[in-house]
């Protein structure tokens, strides 16, 4: 479910073996160009077409449609990787009619200005939203204009949530996904577990699992749910919140799951000292504002976070062993290698309640 999600996002750079990356970024910037002229008109053209650096992960460009010489509007491209069977995050499509009734419903998310799930443009599925002003705050490492604001960031993205959960799924996107069976979600986080090569963090991963095995998960509304609600997925503009980014982990399932994460994504107990995400408000307070805005309280919050505690500590096994053994370099995951036996243990007392 979060699985391919966490990587560090950077700038893609040339390749070593004759700029393969640089070459196909070139292409793709071509392409680009071509579908502007064919759907916003021949005298339109492109510039500062890149890899997005900020707020976007995996295949996202970002380009300026111009015409005359004038800016027209910003664009986020999104695409499918290729050679990849489509489903859940790698479905990129998918995020199209769910943007659209979002945005229909009044919730916070980037329009969407062309999408398509066949592969006449760019040789696979794309979608494209308009390019909103703003940052992301990166809780780890945040940007200096958000000196003095991540607390009340942390807080507006617990609020701002809520309008998530109040979505009316059934009515809007019936048909868009069946909802997800935790209990085999729980069973492949396991296996997955099982292929690290740290035996203590199996034994701790091992024991939360018990635990999530022996006890029924608790009541929580059922509805859609961001997958990665957390406030590097949330675009921040003049002081507010502008668009809720990322969507390809959302699904329909136990709407719990996203307090829970964002609550674990801020909870100093979960992690490393040296490495925890900066000025945060305690993590009661933003499951307190989270229920003001939903107008109701939930006996089960502890549990979600305990899970999530769970999730992303056999999501850091298994990315650390990938940067470890060279097939997936990432530095990043060298920083929060210290914090699994945190995450396990925080999820262990969590559930344990």
């Amino acid at each position: 479910m979060f699985l391919q999600r966490y990587h560090r996002r950077r700038k893609a750079v040339a390749s070593p073996r004759g700029g393969g990356m640089s070459q196909a970024n070139d292409e793709l910037r071509d392409e680009a160009a071509r579908f502007v002229a064919a759907h916003w008109g021949a005298d339109h053209g492109i510039r500062d077409f890149g890899p997005m650096a900020d707020g976007h992960a995996g295949l996202s460009f970002g380009f300026t449609v111009t015409r005359a010489g004038a800016d027209v509007e910003g664009v986020v491209l999104r695409l499918a990787p290729k050679g990849v069977r489509r489903s859940g995050n790698t479905d990129v499509y998918r995020q199209a009619p769910l943007l659209r009734a979002l945005g229909r419903a009044g919730v916070k998310v980037p329009p969407v200005l062309h999408a398509q799930a066949s592969e006449d443009w760019f040789g696979t599925p794309f979608v494209m939203t308009r390019l909103l002003p703003g940052k992301t705050l990166i809780i780890w490492q945040p940007a200096p204009e958000f000196e003095g604001f991540v607390a009340e960031g942390w807080r507006q993205a617990a609020r701002e949530l809520a309008t998530i959960h109040r979505f009316d799924w059934r009515a809007e996107l019936a048909d868009w996904e069946k909802p997800r069976d935790m209990a085999a979600e729980i069973e492949r986080w396991a296996a997955i577990l099982e292929k690290t090569d740290e035996p203590d963090w199996i034994e701790r991963g091992r024991r939360v699992a018990a635990i999530l095995r022996e006890r029924p998960m608790p009541p929580s509304p059922q509805g859609l749910f961001h997958g990665d609600y957390q406030p590097g997925n949330v675009l921040f503009h003049q002081g507010r919140i502008a668009a809720i980014l990322d969507w390809e982990l959302a699904g329909i399932g136990p709407q719990l799951l996203d307090i829970g994460w964002l609550m674990m994504m801020g909870d100093p107990e979960a992690w490393d000292p040296d490495w925890g995400a900066k000025n945060v408000p305690p993590v009661d307070e933003l499951a307190a504002i989270y229920q003001d805005a939903m107008g109701e309280r939930f006996e089960a919050i502890d549990y979600f976070e305990g899970l999530g505690c769970y999730i992303f500590g056999v999501i850091s096994c298994l990315n650390v062993k990938l940067h470890r053994t060279g097939r997936r370099p990432d530095p990043m995951w060298d920083d929060i290698a210290s914090s699994v036996v945190h995450l396990f243990g925080r999820g262990e007392e969590l559930l344990s309640r």
